[in-house]
């Protein structure tokens, strides 16, 4: 069965934001500052929103989104509008330095994400056993998500840890409201065969 169209007005107001989003870019990868400044003022509490769920510290959060916008001055003129809208390819940079900062292990503080744990666990009041068994769930599911390809992982992750409603995230990528939700769905059926696997 299709999905019903956005609407015409839908459509153009994405259109249009995609457009300037992509004229800021073009102005970014001829060095003009005030354009890395406006796409900062546009974009950067969103792309707060989905750092801190990953990182889950705020003072990282705020360093690596630093980080996003230090890459973006730099590899502004590699962005190519026929492979995606600009806030998607943003937002892929924004995931990728919070997965670098993870890794790093400069985030030590433990980690509790929505699409893991349904409820909130004060992780200091826990033996270490307990622990060390929450910590392998995330690094497990982590894993999971890292197998999905990128459209139906940066879906999930604006859904899960960025808090966005389908609709927000269909005009945030400037995708139809019904491909977004058939990514998501599938997304999370390619996610839970992944984590039956590894779990058993």
């Amino acid at each position: 069965m299709d999905h019903p169209s956005a609407p015409p007005e839908h459509s153009a107001a994405v259109s249009s934001r995609n457009l300037a989003l992509a004229a800021l870019i073009k102005r970014i990868s001829s060095a003009d500052e005030s354009a890395l400044a406006e796409l900062y003022d546009l974009t950067s509490s969103l792309v707060f929103s989905l750092v801190l769920r990953i990182v889950s510290d705020r003072a990282s959060a705020e360093e690596v989104v630093l980080d996003v916008y230090s890459q973006v001055w730099r590899q502004a003129r590699d962005y190519d509008s026929k492979r995606g809208a600009p806030l998607a390819w943003l937002l892929t940079i924004s995931r990728t330095r919070s997965v670098d900062r993870l890794r790093s292990g400069w985030s030590l503080r433990q980690r509790t994400e929505p699409i893991e744990s349904a409820d909130s666990i004060a992780v200091d009041s826990l033996d270490p056993e307990m622990t060390a068994l929450l910590a392998e769930r995330r690094r497990i599911v982590r894993a999971a998500l890292d197998e999905l390809n990128a459209d139906q992982r940066t879906a999930i992750e604006l859904a899960y840890f960025g808090g966005l409603s389908h609709s927000e995230i269909a005009e945030s990528l400037g995708e139809p409201l019904g491909t977004i939700k058939t990514r998501i769905r599938l997304g999370m059926m390619k996610l839970r065969d992944n984590l039956v696997a590894r779990l058993g």
